[in-house]
């Protein structure tokens, strides 16, 4: 039952309020108990002056000779209360008179409460307070019926001191403390059960979407992750533990499907070179007798699309390392400008076979920290782009600077430009804003180039973008940020 959620929080809740009410009854008990001690200590205190007001009182009428006893005694039966007994005794502690020796005065106190009963060990017990703690001379004593509260004090009378003890029965506050201890005995364990039965069912009703978002959850599959997460209340927790979730499946589905297509595009362009060597390799093999030439031209297509295809593998290979993490980037410092001017020699070749005037425009040196073969394959990737894409007699300029923003550099030709509405997309895996020509194209690739590219600028910090693209030509800018920007202590790392 303990690996329920519900029936812990249950537990859980019932144990803490069962501390609670129990340490709030000891502190409303202790409350009333000390309320109606003082409110029996008042009484005591107005009682023993209304008593000793009534003894002067008798004193003034009776003469001098009678004493003190009578008037005592007098004031006893006046203030014969349930419950109270008096005794007045000299300064030296000897019992003169107490109300238990008046006649009657048992049987009426005997009807609603029992009067205390006084003896010598009460009275000293009460004295011995009045000695040790003169400002407050009460004392509690045990017994039958709860017990008794005696007060004692001094007083003058007749020109002689004497001790005025008051005992009052506890027998009613003993009652009343024990009706609440009976009355918080039941109220307790009925509120405890009371409550963790409520709480066991608004745990149950508040967890009851979580067990749907798991029955939910487990129907989702890769042919179902589409299926989405019910958001009841999206304010809540359980709303927002369902909307993250539902954006984790979203994250999922774009990652399923961005799989699918990569698969099937690469399954596509795989095709198109397996399909030529198949047939030239069919179409050589299919004559037994050929001229040499022929053959020559078979092999010629075999090993130009066996290039192609490794060159297409060999790029679904590096995104694939790349987007697991395990593809290392080895920095050092190297020179931005430098390295485009030998990327720019690289390729002077195929610039040449199309009449392209190939220039390097640099603006200082612009010292970098990175991996330097990384950053020339992006460089000639962006090159090889803007060969292909620019007319017979074009221009394609490469430009390096140095800023406080960090190191550019860019790549321009004067090519027919990309359509503004494939702009959006000329990062993504396998895609060509024109797919016809790039297929005319004896040299086209896959549309992984530029993905290439953009992911070796983003490894090091940096940005790939399409600046301007137009009929006037097309513009790629790469930024590293200035914390890539090498010092002169800098050293080989590992990113």
């Amino acid at each position: 039952m303990l690996n329920s959620v519900r029936s812990r929080l249950t537990l859980w809740y019932a144990a803490v309020l069962t501390c609670t009410l129990l340490l709030l009854s000891l502190v409303i008990y202790w409350i009333v108990k000390r309320s109606v001690m003082t409110r029996t200590d008042a009484g005591l205190v107005e009682l023993s002056d209304s008593f000793l007001a009534t003894l002067e009182a008798e004193l003034n009428d009776a003469p001098i000779s009678e004493g003190v006893v009578p008037a005592a005694q007098q004031s006893m039966l006046e203030h014969q209360y349930p419950g109270h007994a008096f005794a007045v005794l000299t300064s030296s502690s000897q019992l003169l008179v107490s109300s238990s020796d008046l006649s009657g005065s048992t049987n009426t106190a005997a009807q609603t409460a029992p009067n205390p009963k006084i003896s010598q060990e009460i009275l000293q017990a009460c004295l011995a307070t009045l000695r040790a703690t003169p400002d407050r001379p009460f004392r509690s004593l045990t017994g039958h019926h709860g017990g008794a509260r005696c007060y004692a004090r001094t007083f003058s009378a007749a020109h002689h001191f004497y001790q005025l003890v008051i005992l009052a029965s506890l027998h009613p506050e003993s009652e009343l403390l024990e009706r609440l201890r009976v009355a918080m005995g039941w109220l307790i364990p009925f509120t405890i059960v009371l409550a963790s039965a409520g709480g066991y069912f608004l745990a149950r009703r508040s967890l009851a979407p979580v067990a749907d978002m798991t029955a939910r959850a487990d129907r989702i599959g890769e042919s179902t992750l589409h299926d989405r997460l019910a958001v009841q209340n999206p304010s809540d927790e359980l709303g927002h533990l369902s909307a993250t979730f539902n954006r984790l499946l979203d994250r999922l589905d774009l990652a399923f499907e961005r799989q699918r297509r990569f698969i099937a595009d690469a399954s596509h362009e795989l095709r198109t070179p397996l399909a030529i060597l198949q047939g030239e390799s069919e179409v050589a093999l299919s004559q037994p007798d050929r001229p040499p030439a022929e053959y020559r031209e078979s092999l010629s297509v075999l090993q130009h699309e066996a290039k192609r295809l490794g060159r297409i593998v060999e790029d679904m290979f590096t995104l694939s390392r790349a987007d697991a993490g395990q593809l290392p980037i080895t920095v050092s410092e190297i020179y931005l400008d430098e390295l485009a001017a030998e990327c720019v020699h690289s390729v002077r070749t195929l610039a040449a076979a199309k009449s392209i005037s190939l220039s390097l425009e640099s603006h200082g040196e612009a010292p970098v920290l990175a991996d330097e073969s990384l950053l020339m394959r992006m460089l000639l990737n962006l090159l090889d782009n803007a060969i292909k894409y620019t007319p017979a007699g074009g221009k394609v300029t490469v430009t390096t600077s140095h800023s406080a923003a960090g190191p550019q550099l860019s790549v321009a030709d004067n090519g027919p430009g990309i359509p503004s509405e494939f702009q959006p997309r000329i990062f993504e895996r396998f895609f060509r804003a024109d797919q016809a020509r790039s297929r005319a194209n004896s040299g086209g690739g896959a549309g992984l180039g530029l993905s290439i590219a953009q992911w070796i600028a983003e490894a090091h910090h940096g940005k790939l973008e399409l600046t301007r693209s137009g009929p006037a030509g097309t513009v790629f800018t790469v930024r590293l940020p200035a914390a890539t920007a090498a010092s002169p202590d800098s050293s080989s790392n590992t990113l």
